[in-house]
């Protein structure tokens, strides 16, 4: 089986919204969160879907689940204090479900503008290397600095990339480092730092365009801007 981990355990401090978490923002009366799931819930390839949710918002999920008839999600999972957490919280829920040779999709909540294309790819190179690391090229130099003041190294750029979602791997595999982590005390970024620590090796899928991350006020105009400009494209062709 195929299956997506979506998190949105976060309550979005950044986004400084009083009202709502950053993936329940709606646009045209839709929350972030539903198009990111669509995309899973609309792919031939993949079988189940788990969320992980903040538990106080779980309730609100299931009603919205519920209205734009979702058929795919199978567990809503309460988030933890960190992306950390709740990536565990939702890797331990899928313990009496996942097979060895299964794979797991993690993606991000508040990350709607991927593809079809890009979920395919990922399950084609996690099936066949164990692991998929969506990444795209840096635009701009990258700085290394360890105490944030004095800049240390300069990598060069053609070799650097960013880390993005999704981030896909073999159940069994990724299920073994979490469990390590949670034992040891470590913590991490995203999933593709907690195997790095590990020294696993892991392969690459080359990012879409616009495969963004709604973090701050800024990235929800955005996201906005990119969705009405895509579906001004389909209607009127242009």
């Amino acid at each position: 089986m195929n299956v997506a981990l979506i998190f949105a355990g976060g309550t979005g401090q950044r986004m400084n919204s009083r009202a709502k978490p950053k993936q329940f923002l709606e646009l045209h009366g839709k929350p972030v969160l539903l198009y990111t799931l669509d995309h899973f819930e609309e792919h031939q390839e993949i079988d189940h879907i788990i969320v992980v949710c903040l538990e106080n918002w779980i309730n609100e999920l299931q009603l919205m689940l519920h209205r734009y008839d979702f058929k795919k999600i199978i567990k809503i999972v309460p988030g933890g204090s960190t992306g950390h957490e709740s990536i565990y919280n939702g890797l331990k829920a899928m313990e009496n479900i996942c097979n060895k040779d299964d794979i797991v999709l993690i993606h991000d909540g508040v990350r709607p503008l991927i593809s079809e294309e890009l979920i395919s790819e990922n399950i084609a190179k996690a099936k066949k290397y164990n692991t998929a690391i969506t990444a795209e090229a840096a635009k701009e130099s990258v700085v290394q600095s360890r105490d944030g003041a004095r800049i240390d190294h300069v990598p060069e750029r053609s070799t650097m990339y960013v880390a993005k979602a999704p981030q896909s791997f073999n159940y069994p595999l990724i299920w073994k480092y979490y469990q390590m982590a949670q034992k040891e005390g470590l913590l991490s970024i995203d999933s593709a730092h907690l195997l790095s620590i590990y020294g696993v090796e892991m392969h690459m899928v080359k990012s879409t365009p616009n495969n963004m991350k709604i973090t701050a006020p800024t990235d929800y105009y955005i996201f906005r801007a990119l969705y009405e400009a895509m579906e001004n494209k389909q209607i009127l062709g242009i």
